[in-house]
């Protein structure tokens, strides 16, 4: 007798919502090699490490006259996570999720960000390990 049951598929929360004008942005499994850990094999190597952010952008009414200084790009999005992972070992997943959240709450049209980091090779049985946290825009 099977006492296994169904892997729970766990969908992301609804963002983008026009009543308020907010946008969802997005970056979807980014992968970046990270001096993480707190064991010292983890300090010798990096790892594999999976980001997922998501941002909820306040639209502002002002036309984006297809001008990329009107909207959150993604790309340095991207870039700021990459210039994080490259400022060095840090031990917990919680602290890199924390530096990006804050990264990413810099621009003032960010009224909330996601963050989700994955440890990808830690444990034998488990696709990833990791946190998600969410923050709010303080200056908002």
């Amino acid at each position: 007798m099977s006492t296994s049951q169904p892997a729970k598929v766990v969908q992301p929360l609804r963002i983008a919502d026009a009543k308020n004008s907010i946008r969802h942005v997005f970056i979807r499994d980014y992968m970046v090699d990270c001096s993480i850990g707190i064991h010292g094999h983890e300090k010798d190597n990096d790892q594999r490490v999976r980001i997922n952010l998501d941002l909820a952008v306040v639209e502002g009414g002002q036309p984006f006259d297809d001008d990329i200084q009107n909207v959150i790009c993604y790309e340095q999005m991207a870039n700021g996570i990459l210039q994080i992972v490259g400022q060095g070992h840090v031990n917990l997943v919680e602290t890199l999720a924390e530096n990006i959240a804050t990264m990413c709450l810099e621009d003032r049209r960010v009224t909330s960000v996601r963050v989700r980091v994955e440890k990808l090779d830690i444990l034998a049985d488990a696709e990833s390990v990791g946190v998600e946290i969410e923050r709010f825009n303080s200056q908002v």
